[in-house]
């Protein structure tokens, strides 16, 4: 008989954790351990046993803990046995590039697959299996990052480009219009002086409008009407010169609203539109891997993080998914709770249950209703 005084302070968040437990999240094994009452065993987060009930499990720091109140280890999942070796090395070598990121040192493919211990072209398809990009866009999202963050601490563009680790401005320039969402100069002035055009039209979800600089979409959204649209939009940009759509209307920007209705609509699928967005590098890897959820899937707030190679940070993706500004360019309809709780949704949860069906029951060719 074992015994039932289980320990109630625990070192981690349970509803985290039994979010992990219901998507077999692989990449908490180890982090920590369920234990089964009714059973009396203790497993790993992503057993593939059957799912217990919740009011029947207790989480746990390590298997001592759960040992000493008589729980034994699962022989499917043998929680007490090493963790994936890959795994570990690679979320090593990520902090190592964090942390390295504005150093200056080398971090080319073969410097990294050699602190790794692999051939690049080993080290590169591991890379890319475990976190989900490869190791030149991890390395440039990290520098991105330590970029923004100089240039929000007053830092001149040039030193802050150089003290993030680019070896030249112009690298950083290039980068811009995808990643950055505009140049350092007008990101460090909070996009001052940029221009946006604005136009609003009826959709099957209801009023929608879309906004764009010269480079690509930056705001797409739902609301109850173009006033309130307009007001969300001057929250978004408040430094940025707002005017509508001329008509007749660009041609780009036609085809991008086009698009977009067309999609809604259920004629077409929706086709690769340029972004120009404010975001953190954080952000725009979270958005980045969005778009490539197939039509149809879901992903679990866990699932996402461990793709980017953040397993630890299922919040900071929740986040970065309710500041998306591009809906449905960012699928972000498609990250839903680790239990299939549809989770939230800025535009309104029956907006995201609708688009969900619409993808899962009608391929291309099932509009929205």
């Amino acid at each position: 008989m074992y015994n039932l005084q289980i320990v109630t302070q625990s070192p981690f968040d349970a509803d985290l954790c039994w979010q992990a437990v219901l998507s077999r999240d692989r990449s908490e094994d180890g982090h920590f351990f369920l234990g089964v009452l009714t059973t009396g065993i203790f497993c790993r987060p992503s057993c593939p046993a059957r799912r217990p009930k919740r009011e029947n499990v207790r989480f746990y720091p390590s298997p001592e803990a759960a040992r000493r109140d008589g729980l034994r280890p699962c022989k499917r999942c043998r929680p007490e046995a090493g963790a994936d070796p890959r795994a570990t090395r690679i979320e090593e070598l990520c902090a190592h590039i964090r942390a390295e990121a504005g150093s200056g040192e080398p971090l080319t493919l073969e410097a990294l697959a050699e602190r790794a211990g692999m051939s690049p072209s080993h080290f590169q398809r591991t890379f890319r299996e475990v976190v989900g990009v490869t190791p030149r866009q991890f390395v440039e999202a990290c520098r991105l990052e330590a970029l923004k963050q100089g240039l929000k601490a007053g830092e001149s563009v040039t030193d802050a480009i150089y003290d993030a680790g680019f070896g030249s401005a112009s690298r950083v320039y290039e980068r811009t219009d995808t990643r950055l969402g505009m140049t350092p100069g007008a990101y460090r002035a909070g996009g001052k002086g940029v221009a946006i055009s604005w136009a609003a039209t009826d959709t099957p979800l209801g009023r929608m409008m879309i906004a764009a600089t010269d480079r690509g979409l930056c705001f797409v959204q739902f609301g109850e009407s173009d006033q309130a649209l307009l007001e969300r939009l001057r929250a978004e940009y408040p430094a940025a010169t707002l005017e509508p759509s001329p008509e007749p209307r660009p041609a780009a920007f036609e085809g991008w609203m086009a698009a977009l209705r067309s999609h809604l609509e259920g004629l077409e699928p929706l086709p690769e539109l340029p972004l120009d967005v404010r975001a953190s590098a954080f952000q725009l890897m979270v958005w980045r891997y969005l778009q490539s959820i197939p039509r149809g899937e879901v992903r679990s707030y866990s699932e996402v993080a461990q793709a980017i190679g953040r397993p630890k940070a299922a919040r900071a993706v929740a986040r970065a998914c309710a500041t998306n500004r591009a809906a449905l360019v960012v699928p972000c309809h498609r990250v839903i709770r680790g239990d299939g709780d549809l989770g939230g949704y800025r535009w309104g949860l029956e907006r995201k249950q609708r688009l969900l069906a619409a993808e899962r029951g009608g391929g291309g060719r099932r509009a929205v209703r």
